[in-house]
């Protein structure tokens, strides 16, 4: 099943159920108003949204309309939280040893994770505004899980059973700021601006066997100005899977239906599959050549990040968004 969120003036905008090649979509305020309704209902409301899914696959639903992806918020207009992990630690490597710091002591026995801003998220093909184009932007593209409620406490092994949802993620980050922010020991506030998420979020039957029930196996394809960056396969060189999340992030509190928890930015050992940001081709450049050619966001720029099934339809839609700086 696809679900989406119809910008509507109200803040967490409308719920739209969407069909599976995205071409149409219907509202269905008489199950769930919104996106956040939905989750925190879960279970009495999927089987419905669900049959609603498969007549709209069908062609069946007289009420559906052509889907404009440009009036969709992100899934979650808004969240109660946003957790956000770094389980690629080849990433997370390159991205310490760009600002000259050590890795963490334990940063292979517990998930390094930051709870970062969720009031509001930035729509899949809205402008994305910095204040500074002297801040280094950078695009993180990664894959989101969106859990139901979740019990303190919760073990790794029962940790799947809770995870309802899948998305697209954007975390962007303005790298100049990192430099003096994380050495204050505090971790993220500035650098870390609202992120995006794509179109729709998916159900995980919607994966088929690409998900193992602890990751997602398929290449994560970003570029910018139509320029392809990378397309890492997020199953491989995850050194923590998104259950492993889960319980780290409920061992001294619950979880909250419809918290967010993405992965990180996705890179693989394999440098012949790209990147996933602009730090990490930098940093290669800087390897190889001795020098970084490839500059950070600037105004004008439009990053995308999407991903496709084995037959090549897109599963998520496209985060498609231009860059503006003030």
């Amino acid at each position: 099943m696809k679900l989406a969120s119809l910008r509507t003036g109200e803040r967490d905008g409308a719920l739209l159920v969407v069909s599976k090649d995205l071409s149409s979509g219907v509202l269905v305020p008489a199950i769930a108003k919104t996106m956040q309704k939905a989750i925190e209902n879960w279970a009495a409301v999927e089987p419905q949204l669900n049959k609603i899914y498969e007549r709209l696959n069908a062609n069946s639903v007289s009420e559906a309309s052509p889907l404009d992806v440009t009036q969709l918020e992100s899934p979650f207009p808004r969240s109660y939280q946003f957790l956000d992990g770094s389980v690629y630690l080849h990433h997370m490597e390159k991205a310490r040893k760009a600002r000259g710091a050590e890795m963490p002591p334990n940063y292979k026995t517990e998930p390094l994770m930051y709870q970062g801003l969720s009031d509001r998220f930035c729509g899949p093909t809205e402008t994305m505004v910095f204040p500074d184009g002297t801040l280094e932007p950078d695009y993180e593209a990664e894959v989101a899980i969106v859990v139901d409620d979740v019990p303190m406490g919760i073990s790794p092994s029962e940790a799947g059973k809770h995870i309802k949802l899948v998305m697209l993620l954007n975390d962007y980050t303005l790298r100049a700021l990192t430099k003096t922010e994380l050495p204050k020991g505090f971790g993220f506030m500035q650098a870390k601006p609202t992120s995006s998420f794509s179109p729709v979020a998916v159900t995980l039957d919607e994966l088929g066997d690409k998900w193992d029930g602890e990751k997602l196996h398929l290449p994560l394809v970003s570029g910018i100005n139509g320029k392809r960056m990378g397309q890492p396969n997020t199953g491989e060189d995850m050194f923590f899977t998104y259950l492993d999340l889960i319980a780290h992030a409920a061992r001294t509190r619950a979880l909250s239906a419809g918290t967010i928890i993405g992965a990180g930015s996705v890179t693989n050992q394999d440098e012949e599959s790209g990147f996933g940001c602009v730090a990490e081709a930098r940093i290669h450049e800087q390897m190889v050549n001795g020098k970084a050619s490839t500059s950070f966001l600037k105004d004008g720029d439009e990053v995308s990040i999407e991903m496709f099934d084995d037959q090549g339809m897109t599963i998520f839609g496209a985060i498609c968004q231009k860059i503006k700086t003030l």
